[in-house]
């Protein structure tokens, strides 16, 4: 498949989930073959993060990267995943501070910032990722599975011991219009009791009910509800698709994932790496 960036430069604004910050984004066309995270803060020169799965570190609660300077970029995913099925390639992001905006907590505005971009595709072929044979990685009970498939085809369950928020699982074949339609739209969610020990340490400064879902003990605080009935568990789908884009490589095959989480996906990224 041909390597593929955005047709023009285009720029948005929004908090980051963390710090709370107003961050600056422009995203601009590129030929480098590469992801690249520029911070307009820092000092040039060492100021580039390349999209690699090298790079990334502390993946409790997101994945991100950061380069042999110091310079980091966190809460990723959700761009990534929009990325993901656009199949982009090839991109310069500015950011003026160390997160992506959170947007409304899923990939929606994301998607909307490349369609309004466009698509420009480039004379370089990428090789795709084409599962042959099933690839296994567990973490306790956290799996991922990789089977044989021509197309791109993912199963997703998860598991939480809440009363509320038990068990969902969710299947889609991947194309553009069903992430677009079931997925992209998906947000992130929280529990209530974890809001208090987040805070103290400095983060989910910027999270608010119009980027996050927040669950009680029966049902969500967001005065609007979810927007699926499964929303949770399309998130997690979003999350790994965006995870796996770490590779900037696409992917064919039925990829199963039960609880898993950013850690393992990224994992399994680097399993992939090794294989193929």
């Amino acid at each position: 498949m041909k390597r593929k960036t955005i047709a023009k430069e285009i720029e948005y604004s929004g908090v980051g989930l963390h710090k709370g910050e107003m961050i600056f984004m422009r995203l601009l066309p590129s030929n480098s073959g590469k992801i690249i995270f520029r911070r307009s803060d820092l000092e040039e020169g060492k100021n580039e993060i390349i999209l690699d799965v090298d790079n990334t570190f502390d993946l409790t609660r997101g994945t991100n990267l950061k380069n042999e300077f110091g310079a980091m970029v966190f809460t990723i995913e959700h761009f990534l995943s929009a990325l993901a099925i656009c199949n982009i390639t090839d991109l310069i992001v500015e950011l003026s501070g160390n997160e992506l905006p959170i947007c409304d907590g899923s990939a929606k505005v994301f998607l909307d910032l490349f369609e309004e971009a466009g698509m420009q595709e480039l004379e370089e072929d990428i090789e795709e990722i084409i599962v042959k044979e099933p690839i296994y990685l567990s973490l306790g009970d956290k799996h991922i599975i990789a089977l044989p498939y021509d197309g791109k085809k993912l199963t997703y369950s998860i598991r939480f011991e809440h009363s509320f928020l038990k068990s969902q699982m969710a299947e889609f074949i991947l194309d553009y219009g069903t992430y677009q339609k079931e997925i992209a739209p998906a947000r992130t969610f929280g529990f209530d009791y974890e809001i208090e020990y987040l805070r103290k340490n400095n983060l989910a400064l910027g999270g608010t009910l119009d980027n996050a879902i927040v669950i009680q003990k029966d049902g969500v605080m967001n005065p609007g509800g979810l927007r699926f009935e499964d929303e949770f568990v399309r998130h997690k789908m979003l999350d790994i698709i965006g995870d796996l884009k770490i590779l900037n490589r696409a992917w064919r095959a039925h990829i199963i994932a039960i609880k898993a989480g950013h850690a393992l996906d990224i994992e399994f990224a680097k399993k992939l790496k090794e294989i193929y």
